[in-house]
């Protein structure tokens, strides 16, 4: 049975985010809100954690996950930005966006994409989202929590404990969420190229 979370979507309490981490490093799996609806994660090298993960979505090994943090500079540590990349992810961030990049030795290979060494990257403009890697220190692996069969990202924190209170450790429950995709931008090979058009200004990027 998951722990659930009733957080503030504008002032976290911090006993709940501290709860939530020690949950994370104890080796666990959340559900948590962002920008583009909630999504699963786990520590970065915690692969236990990820297979699960890949349980629930009942996705291959091959899927490309990404890594949200909490700002530019813990980007740099696991991706690879040039100049002109950096001061447009600066100023998009934070922000609905996921960035490619190719991914530094910091990065696990499992994470990576096989043929092209890269990985997706978020800032998320999410109250609790930030407090929640600001506690962490690290950046979660993640994944948008789509089930099987379904187009978009789970919104109800209610129908997802229903769901999934077996199958995770915590659901925080962050208000309902609409349902917004984030722009896929890939920056890995220098130029700008748009993967995927969801929520975000795009203009930087055309």
């Amino acid at each position: 049975m998951s722990q659930f979370f009733y957080v503030h979507e504008q002032n976290p309490q911090t006993r709940l985010i501290s709860q939530t981490v020690a949950i994370l490093r104890s080796g666990g799996v959340i559900v948590y809100p962002t920008d583009s609806g909630y999504a699963l994660g786990c520590l970065l090298g915690d692969k236990d954690a990820m297979t699960r993960i890949s349980r629930i979505r009942h996705i291959e090994h091959d899927h490309n996950f990404s890594l949200m943090c909490r700002d530019l500079s813990e980007i740099s540590i696991y991706a690879k930005v040039e100049n002109q990349a950096y001061r447009v992810v600066k100023s998009c961030t934070p922000g609905p966006y996921t960035f490619i990049f190719k991914a530094t030795k910091e990065v696990p290979k499992r994470l990576q994409n096989d043929k092209k060494k890269t990985i997706g990257i978020r800032v998320p403009d999410n109250i609790i989202a930030r407090d929640l890697l600001e506690a962490l220190g690290e950046p979660l692996m993640s994944t948008s929590l789509v089930m099987p069969g379904q187009e978009f990202a789970e919104s109800d924190p209610e129908h997802i404990r229903d769901i999934l209170e077996h199958q995770v450790d915590a659901i925080l429950h962050g208000g309902y969420l609409g349902e917004k995709p984030t722009s896929v931008i890939d920056l890995s090979e220098g130029e700008m190229e748009v993967l995927r058009e969801g929520a975000g200004d795009l203009s930087a990027f055309l």
